[in-house]
């Protein structure tokens, strides 16, 4: 299947894409700006957050700034809060690229960009067996502490004698993703969210010095589901404000409660035009042998030695909607951060693909479910890639 458009569109300059803000202002200095705040040693960031003995972090899946922003009928109490992001600039700060769960996650909890960490896309090349592996399910199986070698920030503060822990639903604890990204300290399972507002916030009084991470998925996937233009994603932005609220008011003294996401999110059309086939169209598929990442985020590993066309076909047919790299050129520009270890670069993309408009390349047949969802996300689009910083402190 090809795509006509109204007129011969230029291809988008990768070197025009807006760039994570790391080292200053994302989601990987987020919990070295707060430790470091509270005396763990050796650790420092950029981003510059008024020291609390006591912090607590709420991470709602999926609510982006601009979403938040836009709903204030829906989210009253977040929305009072928007002049205090990200040390009371008024400004959000950046998630990561690709602007997907497993890659937030690991920021948030190792400090660490995607090119160090080593999860930079939803699905990637594992080089030693040539597969696609999803981080966020783990599968195929291989080695956590291989795949990400680096310590999180909680066992960092756990070591240095601050009181860290994980409130959150009961099937993460034994996860790979929470334990090369999240653990460190206690983790505690509590199955109704209102049961985590209400512990966290007395883990956060059970010593002098705490760190407290308290987490929320189903606004995710409720936009994945029906959009973000739905009655179901605007009832469960309701219900996160109360939850944040229900959090906020139970602080004990010298706390700080943070709320941020791990993206946004956009809604992709169930149109031709919008959704670019993968299994469907030959030209995409061309020299192609394995297609990673989502639908907005796509890591392209092409057959020995069709890189270059895989990468020129790609620009030419996606053309002002995308901005597509090489490899070497979406490193060296910073999207996965300032540096990628030796170890992470082959699970980049030959090509990599970054969508700027409100489509996605989807795959019908290999990706069946993925292929269905309305909300997506993963880019570096303002929607997709700020999320908020807010901040309540006692």
């Amino acid at each position: 299947m090809t795509h006509s458009l109204p007129h011969d569109p230029v291809p988008l300059d990768p070197r025009t894409a807006p760039v994570p803000r790391y080292g200053e202002a994302s989601l990987a200095d987020l919990l070295p700006a707060i430790v470091a705040g509270q005396g763990v040693p050796g650790i420092t960031s950029g981003l510059k957050l008024q020291p609390a003995d006591r912090a607590c972090v709420f991470l709602v899946d999926g609510m982006g700034w601009e979403l938040l922003a836009a709903h204030p009928d829906e989210a009253p109490f977040l929305t009072s809060l928007l002049p205090t992001s990200r040390g009371g600039t008024g400004e959000p700060i950046t998630a990561g690229f690709p602007s997907t769960t497993a890659t937030s996650l690991a920021s948030v909890g190792t400090g660490q960009v995607p090119g160090a960490h080593g999860l930079p896309g939803y699905s990637v090349l594992d080089p030693a067996t040539g597969e696609l592996m999803n981080q966020l399910r783990w599968q195929p199986w291989t080695d956590p502490y291989l795949w990400q070698p680096y310590p999180t920030v909680f066992q960092l503060a756990d070591a240095a004698g601050v009181a860290a822990c994980q409130v959150t639903a009961p099937h993460f604890e034994h996860t790979p993703l929470t334990r090369i990204a999240l653990s460190g300290g206690a983790f505690h399972g509590r199955l109704s969210a209102e049961e985590r507002m209400d512990f966290a916030a007395d883990r956060l009084a059970a010593a002098d010095r705490t760190l407290v991470y308290t987490y929320y998925a189903e606004l995710d996937g409720n936009g994945h589901r029906y959009g973000v233009d739905s009655d179901a994603w605007r009832g469960q932005l309701m219900y996160v404000d109360r939850l944040a609220q229900r959090l906020a008011e139970q602080l004990p003294p010298r706390s700080v409660l943070y709320v941020t996401a791990d993206h946004g999110m956009v809604d992709v059309p169930r149109d031709p035009e919008a959704r670019y086939d993968f299994d469907e169209d030959w030209e995409l598929r061309a020299g192609v042998a394995r297609l990673g990442g989502e639908g907005r985020a796509r890591h392209l590993y092409a057959v020995p030695g069709a890189a270059d066309d895989v990468h020129a076909v790609w620009r030419e047919v996606l053309g002002d909607r995308a901005w597509v790299a090489t490899r070497d050129e979406a490193i060296e520009l910073g999207w996965f951060g300032p540096r990628v270890d030796d170890r992470v670069r082959a699970r980049i993309g030959d090509v990599v693909a970054a969508m700027s408009d409100g489509v996605a390349v989807v795959a019908t047949e290999s990706e069946p479910s993925e292929s269905e969802l309305i909300g997506m996300h993963g880019s570096m689009t303002p929607t997709e890639q700020l999320v908020p910083l807010l901040e309540v402190r006692t």
